[in-house]
């Protein structure tokens, strides 16, 4: 009785713990990002080629009115969505596949260490070849992208589980569905995420490149064109909104990944 006590109160004691970290990164995370801007703005009156904010604040809103911008970052939302989430769904079956059975490794594992070797923007003159200047090859190398920056970490975690506890689960008479669907899955769910916002940032690094090469809207498009007029300021607007971007769908990755490993004690 007087364990369990003890035990509750020391989760009482952590409880509120946990906020006030979360308050301390925010702040953190808000003085960063001012001083970020601060040394650009110091960088920009030194002297340096660089648009000021102000100017890339003024540059954003013609783009907002005229509707360029939301056209552009449509686009290029679209096509790393579509290309993350297929790249993330095949990476989580074939590593889950990889891990669990010997065979599937032993014929996958060379094509996939092959593959990753190869940047999947060399692939793009090949695809675009294959599959012409559409909205296919976009989406295709950034499924590429994704899929190998995540497959290698789900089947990391999936090799990497305890096998103590799946003996321990064999023990209980549980069948291997039963092992792989409570014991494998839960534990190789961090390395998932983890490959998962790997992919995501490769993902969004390939869209730019992609989009350099027969797009007609885009972020990596909008920046092209503003390239060919000496135009800083838009190109610092498609930069900052692929940041942005990409820092909006990480962070809400690791939310969701703090609340599937909620089991999981971080620092």
């Amino acid at each position: 009785m007087v364990a369990v006590t003890s035990a509750g109160a020391t989760r009482a004691d952590n409880a509120p713990a946990r906020p006030r970290k979360n308050r301390t990164f925010l702040v953190l995370n808000i003085i960063s990002i001012v001083a970020g801007i601060a040394i650009w703005w110091g960088l920009s009156l030194a002297g340096l080629q660089f648009p000021t904010p102000a100017e890339v604040v003024s540059a954003a809103w013609k783009m907002i009115q005229d509707g360029t911008l939301a056209t552009d970052v449509g686009a290029s939302l679209g096509r790393v969505l579509a290309g993350f989430a297929l790249g993330s769904v095949a990476a989580v079956i074939v590593g889950f596949v990889m891990g669990w059975y010997t065979v599937a490794r032993g014929l996958f594992e060379p094509w996939i260490q092959f593959f990753r070797t190869i940047p999947p923007l060399a692939m793009l003159p090949l695809v675009l070849v294959l599959m012409g200047i559409g909205e296919s090859p976009k989406i295709f190398v950034i499924f590429l992208a994704a899929f190998l920056s995540c497959v290698i970490s789900t089947y990391q975690g999936v090799v990497n589980v305890d096998k103590t506890l799946i003996n321990a689960a064999r023990v209980l008479g549980a069948s291997d569905g039963t092992i792989f669907g409570r014991v494998v899955v839960p534990a190789s769910t961090p390395f998932i995420l983890v490959g998962m916002r790997v992919g995501l940032g490769s993902a969004w690094g390939t869209l730019v490149a992609a989009e350099l090469l027969a797009a007609q809207a885009g972020l990596g498009h909008r920046m092209q064109s503003a390239q060919l007029y000496y135009d800083l300021p838009t190109i610092f607007v498609g930069i900052i909104a692929i940041g942005v971007l990409g820092l909006i769908m990480d962070r809400l990755l690791m939310i969701a990944g703090n609340k599937l490993t909620a089991w999981q004690e971080n620092r």
